[in-house]
């Protein structure tokens, strides 16, 4: 993989950055120059405001709009297709008959978001992108915690909730959840901890674009300080890819046609319900799922359009009892 999304953006530089001599020698080179001129025009907004000097301070805050806008309107595009067969998981040859593996094909609805821990940033809000190319991708430890999540809602937690005034006192998670994640950390300190069978891949998205949330003073009734969000935007596309890995003598046991099912139905409420971004509470992160894709050592790979229809197929892959 050659393919640099900072650097592409390098060449796309926009006309207010042109004139500037830079070193472009690192991938997040194009986005450290902006953030650098923006603070630049910052301190001369400070400098103009400690002064007083308005007509200044006007040119300064023009100065800023101006970067962001260059960069949304650099930034906010489609990667090439060419990009993504080389970032997924290759799940066609297996090792052993008792690995399953599963791909879910899904396109974005509302807005996707999770914060980058990037420290020099234009915006306040960027989106979490790879280190190296710059992609935005969702982790793979963001993807266990939420499904983990999504299964404790199917075994009963929301009651749970209700009951114990918000709280997770007294919460065990079944066994069947715990054969598919194994334990958290810090959790049943006393006991030795064991890893799950699941294993989770990151998704890489295809596009990214912006959302403004521009809140209102209640005396004046208009917005006091746009709030820029780095997201990807509806109508992108990912993959969930996981794969179902026991291995013998694995604790607690279970029956992979009893967990599989409920695994699966976890996937489609996790997608299509709660959602999987960030400021889910506001209805970011839905998506529709367009494929399920499972893949086995002997019984090949399927494609279907829903779960069902995948499910039946993938039972007879499967051996009629406990995990050895």
């Amino acid at each position: 993989m050659t393919w640099d999304y900072f650097a592409w953006l390098q060449l796309q530089t926009c006309d207010s950055l042109e004139n500037t001599p830079v070193v472009w020698a690192l991938a997040g080179g194009f986005v450290d120059h902006v953030s650098k001129c923006l603070l630049e025009a910052e301190i001369e907004r400070l400098e103009a405001e400690r002064t007083n000097n308005r007509e200044k301070k006007r040119q300064a805050e023009q100065q800023k709009t101006r970067l962001r806008r260059d960069y949304m309107t650099k930034a906010s595009f489609r990667f090439p297709i060419g990009l993504y067969p080389c970032l997924q998981p290759d799940f066609s040859t297996l090792p052993s008959a008792t690995w399953l593996a599963l791909q879910v094909d899904f396109e974005l609805l509302t807005p996707w978001y999770s914060k980058d821990d990037r420290v020099f940033h234009l915006l306040d809000n960027p989106v979490r992108k790879d280190r190296v190319f710059g992609v935005p991708f969702m982790a793979a430890s963001s993807w266990k915690g939420m499904l983990r999540w999504a299964c404790r809602m199917q075994a009963g937690l929301r009651e749970h909730l209700e009951q114990h005034n918000g709280r997770l006192d007294d919460w065990h998670d079944p066994d069947w959840i715990l054969h598919l994640f194994g334990h958290e950390k810090g959790e049943e300190e006393h006991q030795k901890l064991r890893q799950g069978a699941l294993v989770f891949y990151p998704t890489w998205f295809d596009r990214m674009g912006f959302e403004v949330i521009n809140p209102h003073s209640r005396e004046r009734r208009a917005g006091t300080h746009p709030i820029y969000y780095e997201v990807v935007p509806p109508g992108a596309n990912g993959t969930l890819s996981l794969l179902y890995a026991p291995w013998p003598g694995m604790k607690p046991a279970a029956k992979p046609e009893e967990v599989l099912p409920k695994l699966l139905e976890a996937i489609e409420a996790l997608l299509t319900t709660y959602g999987i971004s960030a400021k889910r509470t506001v209805g970011w992160g839905t998506a529709g799922i367009k494929k399920w894709r499972a893949f086995h050592k002997t019984g090949g790979n399927v494609k279907k359009d829903d779960r069902t229809a995948l499910w039946r197929e993938v039972q007879n892959w499967l051996p009629r009892r406990g995990t050895p």
